[in-house]
């Protein structure tokens, strides 16, 4: 087997980090390190068949240490949002760190989560590699030993495969993952994304509160800035006036799918004019956050990724599927316990392709 990994010659935490690569044989290349599961390169044609990297990313380990902390990561054991930093579970109330920025919330699972985890990984083929992580009880302030295993797979349909299972050792916990990748689909990784047309088939999306936490109300997305339902530029609606723009400095929102739950279906689409590139998204998840790279910050170095690039506010966008945030505070959202002896499984499809 031809060589897939290449190591930074770094370990963290007392375990190597690497760069692997996966590929199909016609000509998508992925490239992530198990740091974080942090992808840095994804590969594909244009409409002319020129191959260019639609995922924002850093050439050096350096770059993925001190840059975007969820650029591209897997995101466990909790994704999203936790109002308050905290939670109670079989009566026992949890109590987690308050990184969102000025909010009182727990972000993506801690100051650490996944984002910061090396994952042991395995090569599977020159098509997959299986990442794998367990959290111990007490982590991050979580209850129970969650095992969790990232498969990442390129197929011969240009689709990059997450199926990812998570298994409670010990006890009764909670989990919420998704894949925080960044796209530009330009293949110009400082460029706007604003010219780039959604469609996100949901007819409703979580209400939120300016604390970005969601308040237990589903709002119709008819009539406001957040109807995809037909294609339409990112840049049309993202400065209205709108409560929901408004809280998120842009688009920061969670779409409740109307597929039937845990069914793989579609969940969004992306096209890029320029390059004729587009995305297709599809998951088991019930819900899909939509994020504009409203908070890159374009700090140097910081932000700078490949070739130089400079990864500015809104030069990348984010297609997470996911459980709803906050679901620990919302008895009547889709669960997000973990009970040990059934195993939590998922998928996660970003499909590539072009258009005239």
């Amino acid at each position: 087997m031809e060589l897939l990994r290449e190591s930074f010659q770094r370990e963290i935490d007392g375990k190597p980090v690497d760069l692997y690569t996966i590929r199909n044989r016609r000509g998508m290349v992925v490239q992530l390190t198990n740091l974080g599961a942090k992808i840095q390169r994804i590969v594909v044609p244009d409409r002319d068949g020129k191959p260019g990297d639609v995922a924002l990313g850093y050439d050096t380990l350096d770059g993925v240490i001190n840059g975007q902390a969820s650029l591209n990561a897997f995101i466990g054991r909790y994704a999203h949002r936790i109002a308050g930093g905290r939670f109670t579970l079989d009566g026992v109330e949890h109590r987690l760190a308050l990184n969102d920025s000025t909010r009182p919330n727990t972000l993506h699972g801690g100051l650490k989560g996944s984002r910061f985890c090396v994952f042991d990984a395995v090569q599977i083929s020159p098509s997959a590699l299986e990442l794998s992580y367990t959290f111990q009880d007490g982590e991050e302030g979580f209850p129970g030993t969650l095992e969790l295993k990232v498969l990442h797979t390129v197929t011969e349909q240009d689709e990059l495969v997450l199926a990812y299972t998570a298994t409670a050792l010990d006890r009764r916990t909670v989990g919420n993952f998704t894949s925080h990748l960044f796209f530009n689909l330009s293949g110009q990784g400082g460029s706007s994304i604003l010219d780039h047309t959604v469609t996100i088939p949901a007819g409703q999306v979580l209400e939120y509160d300016a604390n970005l936490i969601p308040t237990g109300v589903r709002r119709d997305v008819a009539g406001t800035p957040l109807d995809f339902r037909q294609a339409r530029t990112i840049g049309l609606e993202i400065g209205a006036d709108y409560d929901l723009l408004r809280y998120g400095s842009g688009y920061d929102q969670h779409w409740i799918s109307a597929k039937e739950p845990g069914v793989c279906g579609f969940l969004a689409k992306v096209a890029d004019p320029r390059s004729g590139r587009t995305l297709e998204v599809y998951s088991t998840e019930p819900g899909l956050q939509f994020y504009t790279g409203n908070f890159l910050e374009g700090k140097v170095p910081r932000d700078v990724g490949k070739n130089g690039d400079l990864y500015v506010t809104r030069s990348g966008f984010c297609m997470e599927p996911s459980h709803f945030p906050d679901s620990l505070h919302h008895p009547d959202f889709p669960s997000t316990v973990i009970e040990p002896g059934h195993p939590y499984a998922g998928k996660i499809i970003y499909a590539f392709g072009v258009q005239a």
